[in-house]
């Protein structure tokens, strides 16, 4: 599960990429090894999943205790125990050595063997058929009736939401006293407009909120990392259909500067086979690849103009998420940003799921290199269904679960790229969630065309439909999105069979979306890049900044960018866990990471980051107002976008100590950055 499947992380530092020293020069295992060298597989065959062994010893240093949470040092561990089970021993799949407790590698691993199968303790009869799946029998049929696996916890064959040991996590949030009283302001209902400036034309905001009912600057909040004078002015000039349909193809939108300015990172462009060749001269460079991804990802939110495709790049990176620091991430997730997220951010969902199944980011990450006929990793079989699919509640069973297991064996890396391994690949009927097929080909091509049709069939089932429908909602309407809105935009995706412009045409031309004016509030990472983007930062160093010589002074600067975000809580493919961040406002709720955000402002308004080049705070209003009230009127124009209340406004004025009529000069009698500061606190900020 999605809670459980937390793949090994690396301490972070500015020491560049130590990486880990693997036995195979890929980063993984050879594939053409040995299975799991060092030891010898036990008679029968493995199977690989979330369980866990049953109990047997004591949890080892560093891990938490069974049904805990994750701890320094380890990751969760599902009841059930530690340790081998009762008899004869495992292979060692995770090939870790001396550092698996370190590290925190989580394999949870049952036997299916003999005439009984162990998993999570719970040993239930083996029909026929599956003795004759991994042996020298012709191929088997794994959909018969008969209760194959399973434990206690997850037995097979049941709704996976009713045995699941948490719940979705945006529900799980929402369903607090806090988020019934979010969906009380929630808009309700609404209706489909043959555009979307019709939509924002005729819809009227009836929802409690601090925020100026606008629709530009609404349009602006969700569909960019924060808006700016020049893009609302840009907005105001051509029109909203006009804008939106010029966001909707961002490559024809012209790069800024910062986006030029990335090639000062060293290792974007090279291939996984380059990355790992040129590991050591890397390293000595203080380049981290996996963090330059990262950082690449954030110099695009703060200063790129194709700000709709990188909001719907960073959606992507919750809902099909690949953490960038897994052991791996250093090699394939730059490539897997490139030629999955940003390839398919606007495209085709169904094509975007597909890539992901055959990168080895993916591959690696949820295990499925250690996936074979004769040792089944369900890892990345779940979390398609799960996660990336349909859904906890899209209809899928532990049964569904298992013969994708055995579906997608064989699917593996070597030298740097996917390969299929015919060899390691069941071959035997399957039957998931309404999708059969014979599945008895011994052509490596058909045998892998067998699994692209597979996951193209979850990709277009009418849950997944629904799940997407229901992210995105959340993401551009509220924590609380109207079923209305869901259902259309369900219709959309299945109509134009999984393609995601036209989802998004709809969603921006239903009344709900231009409603739900401040209806969500940005996270941690997002209040972040929107205070870069309101104080105006150029990507350009101060003047007289030298700094470190092996980076340029950009690099260094994204560096720091990268570090805050880390203290906050939240950065682009940040997650450990397969789940992604939480996209609703009471996951985030901390006073701790509210002030530390805005010290953060007010290092930002000082320009104590000399790797860029700010606006001094006097500045920021071209021709600064002679009275407090006026001046405290045209600043938050500037930084939020719309006017104060009255409430508000006196509070600015008191941290000032004037009154709303008292003369000021340009530094506000020496209070603008504090004044500024407490304006970048409000809620016009932290709304989006």
């Amino acid at each position: 599960m999605a809670d459980l499947n937390v793949p090994p992380r690396r301490p972070r530092d500015d020491r560049g990429w130590d990486g880990y020293q693997h036995p195979h020069p890929d980063g993984y295992r050879d594939p053409h090894a040995a299975p799991y060298a060092g030891a010898q597989p036990a008679a029968g065959p493995q199977w690989v999943g979330p369980n866990g062994f049953a109990p047997a010893a004591p949890a080892p240093a560093g891990y938490p205790q069974p049904g805990g949470y994750p701890q320094p040092g380890g990751y969760a561990q599902p009841a059930g125990g530690y340790g081998p089970p009762p008899g004869g021993g495992l292979p060692d799949l995770d090939d870790d050595g001396d550092e698996a407790p370190k590290r925190g590698r989580r394999r949870a691993l049952a036997t299916l063997g003999g005439a009984v199968v162990v998993a999570g303790g719970a040993a239930l009869a083996m029909s026929p058929q599956v003795r004759g799946l991994f042996g020298d029998e012709p191929a088997g049929d794994a959909t018969g009736t008969v209760t194959t696996d399973g434990s206690a916890a997850r037995p097979s064959g049941q709704q996976p939401s009713t045995v699941r040991t948490y719940t979705e996590q945006n529900e799980s949030y929402m369903g607090s006293r806090a988020g019934e009283a979010l969906k009380r302001n929630a808009p309700s209902g609404g209706q489909l407009y043959g555009s979307p400036a019709e939509a924002a034309a005729a819809t009227k905001v009836t929802v409690k909120t601090v925020l100026a009912k606008d629709p530009i600057r609404h349009l602006l909040s969700r569909t960019t990392f924060g808006p700016t004078s020049k893009m609302m002015a840009e907005v105001k000039r051509v029109g909203i259909d006009d804008w939106l349909r010029e966001q909707l193809q961002p490559e024809k939108i012209t790069p800024t500067r910062a986006e030029l300015k990335l090639a000062e990172l060293q290792s974007l462009k090279l291939s996984p086979t380059q990355l790992r060749d040129q590991r050591e001269q890397l390293n000595e460079k203080g380049v981290d690849p996996a963090r330059e991804t990262v950082e690449a990802t954030i110099a695009r939110q703060v200063w790129s103009d194709r700000q709709l495709f990188e909001v719907m790049v960073d959606f992507w990176n919750d809902f099909l998420h690949v953490a960038a620091d897994f052991d791996g991430g250093e090699n394939y997730r730059n490539a897997f940003d490139r030629d999955v997220i940003r390839k398919h951010a606007l495209g085709s969902y169904p094509e975007m799921l597909v890539a992901a199944n055959k990168h080895p980011a993916l591959l690696l990450y949820l295990n499925q290199v250690d996936s074979r006929k004769d040792a089944v990793n369900e890892n990345l079989a779940r979390e398609n269904l799960e996660l990336y699919s349909v859904g906890v509640d899209g209809g899928y069973t532990e049964k569904d679960v298992r013969q994708a297991a055995l579906l997608q064996t064989g699917r593996g890396v070597a030298d740097g790229k996917y390969k299929f391994f015919a060899e390691r690949h069941y071959l035997g009927k399957v039957k998931i969630l309404g999708f059969s097929h014979a599945n008895n080909s011994d052509d490596p091509v058909a045998a892998d065309k067998v699994i692209d049709s597979y996951i193209r069939y979850i990709a277009m089932h009418p849950s997944t439909a629904r799940y997407v429908a229901q992210n995105l909602a959340t993401r551009f309407v509220s924590d609380t999105p109207p079923k209305s809105v869901v259902d259309r935009l369900a219709k959309a995706y299945t109509t134009n069979k999984g393609q995601i412009r036209p989802v998004l045409a709809t969603l921006f031309s239903s009344s709900e979306f231009w409603a739900a004016v401040g209806q969500k509030v940005r996270r941690p990472m997002e209040y972040l890049v929107a205070t870069y983007r309101a104080l105006g930062v150029s990507p350009d160093a101060a003047p007289g900044f030298s700094g470190d010589q092996r980076r340029t002074p950009f690099a260094q600067g994204l560096r720091q960018i990268h570090d805050k975000m880390r203290e906050l809580g939240q950065y682009p493919m940040g997650k450990p866990t397969p789940d992604g961040y939480a996209d609703v406002y009471l996951a985030w709720t901390s006073a701790g990471t509210m002030i530390d955000g805005w010290n953060e402002a007010g290092d930002l308004i000082a320009g104590y980051r000399k790797q860029f080049t700010f606006v001094r705070p006097e500045k920021l209003v071209a021709k600064p107002p002679a009275t407090a009230g006026a001046y405290v009127d045209a600043l938050a124009q500037r930084l939020v976008q719309q006017k104060l209340s009255a409430k508000e406004k006196k509070l600015v004025l008191a941290v000032a100590g004037v009154a709303e009529s008292a003369k000021v000069d340009a530094t506000f009698n020496g209070a603008i950055a504090a004044v500024a500061r407490t304006i970048l606190a409000s809620p016009q900020h932290h709304l989006r």
